[in-house]
């Protein structure tokens, strides 16, 4: 799985009408309308205020990543890039990695969860340092799956994908996604441009822990369906913060910080530590857009 960090590992005690294998047809629709409206590219001045307790910590840990990640400013696919080439969104397929049947009360269900827990990382940047967006709407456009039996429904509410394997297991199409066309050019994605996905949500039977990076995320089918109405999801949340460049801390803890997300099973959900390292992301590259 590709990471531009070191292993990202965490450790816990359009419808398209499919006509074949990996052979899709353009349904009717063009997806959910884009509501979303450009940031003003106007460069505005920094605004960096963390507690005094957090200002050595977040030091540590940004020349940390300077020292170790092998492209930290060069690389272009970050999640902070994917919402702004979508000004303002992110559109997800769901690799269903399972032998199980989902109904649609349940993708349902899967989808808001995915929402609700993104939700909690943008919710800390609302009104931060020039952060553009009151929301940054998570839309599932694609499901992938191995037998289209396993989907009980017959609505169009999204692409789904049948027998395209990667990695051993369903994916959706890769002319459709940002991982396989970084450029964010998609002509050859059967459901057009709006149909695109980001990332995906990975979810596989049996799998232990979880893993992220710029793809998405991915952990046990499993976990997730046990936690969908948990208050925080603390895999998926933690592999979310990888997503958008934060590191692991297995051999090392910055000073003062015993117990935060990014510190596999040192904390259950975001805390201030984990927001204020997120918006300092923010503030290093926030320059390649704009502001």
């Amino acid at each position: 799985m590709r990471r531009w960090w070191r292993p990202a590992v965490y450790l816990v005690t359009l419808g398209l009408v499919l006509t074949g294998p990996g052979v899709a047809q353009a349904a009717p629709g063009d997806g959910p309308a884009r509501t979303a409206t450009a940031p003003a590219a106007t460069v505005r001045a920094d605004d960096w205020s963390p507690p005094a307790n957090l200002v050595t910590p977040l030091d540590q840990v940004w020349r940390h990543q300077e020292q170790t990640y092998g492209n930290l400013y060069g690389f272009r696919n970050y999640g902070w890039d994917q919402v702004f080439a979508n000004r303002g969104y992110l559109n997800f397929c769901v690799r269903w990695d399972s032998s199980a049947s989902v109904t649609a009360a349940q993708r349902d269900q899967i989808h808001a969860a995915l929402a609700r827990q993104y939700k909690k990382w943008f919710d800390g940047m609302v009104g931060h340092n020039a952060w553009p967006y009151q929301q940054v709407p998570i839309r599932v456009v694609g499901w992938a799956v191995r037998n289209r039996a396993q989907l009980q429904w017959s609505d169009s509410s999204v692409d789904i994908y049948v027998g395209d394997i990667r990695e051993n297991a369903p994916q959706c199409a890769a002319p459709c996604g940002r991982f396989f066309n970084q450029n964010g050019q998609y002509p050859n994605c059967p459901g057009g441009a709006a149909r695109h996905y980001d990332q995906s949500l990975w979810l596989t039977d049996g799998f232990g822990g979880g893993a992220g990076g710029d793809w998405g995320q991915r952990m046990g089918r499993e976990y997730f369906m046990n936690n969908l109405n948990a208050e925080s999801m603390t895999i998926l949340l933690h592999e979310m913060g990888h997503t958008f460049g934060l590191d692991d801390f297995y051999d090392w803890t910055p000073s003062g910080q015993c117990c935060f997300l990014m510190k596999a099973g040192s904390a259950s959900t975001i805390t201030e530590f984990d927001r204020w390292m997120f918006r300092d992301w923010w503030r290093h590259l926030k320059s390649r857009y704009g502001y």
